[in-house]
């Protein structure tokens, strides 16, 4: 399992779906910068939020891990934030990513789209969690639980996306059956 680089979204989302696991199980170790880690669990223990203690669990256990921002990228990351109009954190653990020559967890479609230029396999919250279900580690009923749990969080999907992720999983469960 190769290690990947995680923006805020996924983290928070499959913190909040309590499937933040998932992600030590398909890629072993995640690194984050020191900006997304704030983001995640300094911010969120500030303000309460339940999930923020699922991330201090991954940082604690170790598979969770905050990677020092390379000083050669801060100036092209400042630049690549303000050429492209996305937020410095986002610019950082895109060339994070780039640097360490792995794939990106990311939610945001603008740096989603980014990253794809950049070459990068790009993950998002529903892809890992379908990639979950290929793997045994999600289950059909917990997808459908996440969606419901995520679109009450303010994470929505619109009725044809939610079709599309529903079908995807069918069709994987339906594949593993017939293995």
């Amino acid at each position: 399992m190769a290690a990947v680089v995680s923006d805020a979204g996924p983290l928070i989302h499959l913190s909040q779906i309590r499937k933040v696991h998932l992600l030590k199980n398909l890629f072993g170790t995640v690194l984050v910068s020191e900006k997304v880690k704030i983001e995640v669990f300094d911010e969120g223990i500030r303000h309460g939020y339940s999930d923020a203690q699922a991330i201090g669990e991954a940082l604690a256990d170790g598979w969770l891990k905050v990677e020092p921002f390379p000083k050669r990228l801060l100036v092209p990351a400042g630049k690549l934030a303000e050429g492209e109009n996305i937020s410095l954190p986002d610019a950082e653990t895109l060339l994070l990513a780039v640097d360490k020559n792995t794939d990106l967890l990311v939610d945001d479609k603008p740096l989603s789209d980014l990253a794809k230029m950049y070459r990068l396999k790009v993950w998002n919250t529903w892809t890992l969690l379908l990639e979950g279900i290929k793997n045994n580690y999600v289950t059909l009923e917990e997808i459908k639980n996440a969606l419901n749990i995520l679109d009450r969080m303010k994470f929505r999907l619109n009725e044809e996306q939610t079709k599309e992720i529903l079908h995807a999983a069918d069709i994987i469960e339906e594949h593993k059956k017939h293995q």
